[in-house]
């Protein structure tokens, strides 16, 4: 089944999902922005979609709207934007609940959350994107299926507790993950030394964990409990205080994990 879809919203998640769903066989009608020019170049992209910046969609043809939107931007527009009859409204956020669309418009409510992280210029196949859905309409969640199967992309009908435990599990495992990656690039480049190679030890590290399980793959002076070694890199990350603070905080939950 093809769907006629408005999208509101201009960050990665709207430049990346409406290209995935007019690529699924869908009709793109609207991009919304509150700055024009932006919603001006997705919908550049698309066939036919025209880029506005207002919430009157009472005369659009499309029948589901998409709040591809910060978490702080998602009550402000679904209480605004003025929606025809037998509209669907559905949010993308991993942390946020269904309630928060109840004061919309719209006749139908749910939510179509990409379970994964977008940057734009980086292309993703959208068969291994799942998303977590949740509605109270029956009708509503095979649409919201349909919808998954045209892009072919596991789903998952999660509520919204479940939904916020696995938002957060997917900040340690990845925006966490690329942080602390990123703190060791410092490190390196503070000593004059090249990253490259220390890439060959994240590739394989993440590998391992992926098809080990994480308390196996763990390896490391803190689950030796090499306290010797702990003290030493403690003392060498003085020159950035918070670092070190840093480095003795997982360290020690490390051990402590390990001892329960």
């Amino acid at each position: 089944m093809k769907f006629e879809i408005a999208i509101l919203g201009t960050g990665n998640v709207a430049w990346h999902l409406s290209s995935a769903l007019e690529n699924a066989g869908h009709v793109i009608t609207e991009i919304y922005g509150r700055d024009l020019g932006k919603a001006e170049k997705i919908a550049a992209r698309l066939y036919g979609t025209e880029a506005r910046d207002h919430l009157d969609f009472t005369e659009s043809p499309a029948n589901l709207y998409i709040l591809a939107v910060s978490d702080q931007a998602i009550a402000g527009l679904a209480e605004s934007i003025i929606l025809p009859e037998e509209s669907i409204l559905v949010h993308t956020s991993g942390n946020v609940s269904l309630d928060i669309l109840s004061y919309s418009s719209a006749d139908y409510t749910g939510i179509l959350y990409p379970l994964q992280s977008f940057t734009r210029g980086r292309e993703i196949g959208f068969e291994e994107v799942p998303f977590l859905l949740e509605t109270v309409e029956p009708q509503t969640m095979k649409i919201l299926q349909s919808i998954c199967r045209s892009m072919s992309s596991p789903f998952y009908a999660v509520p919204s507790n479940e939904r916020k435990a696995i938002h957060v599990a997917a900040v340690f495992a990845a925006n966490f993950t690329n942080h602390l990656i990123g703190l060791s690039e410092q490190i390196i480049h503070q000593h004059g030394l090249d990253f490259d190679m220390l890439k060959p030890l994240i590739v394989e590290q993440i590998n391992k964990t992926l098809q080990m399980g994480a308390t196996r793959a763990q390896t490391g002076p803190a689950i030796r409990e090499d306290y010797e070694t702990l003290e030493d890199h403690h003392d060498f990350l003085q020159y950035n205080v918070q670092l070190a603070e840093i480095y003795r905080l997982i360290s020690q939950n490390i051990i402590d994990s390990n001892q329960s």
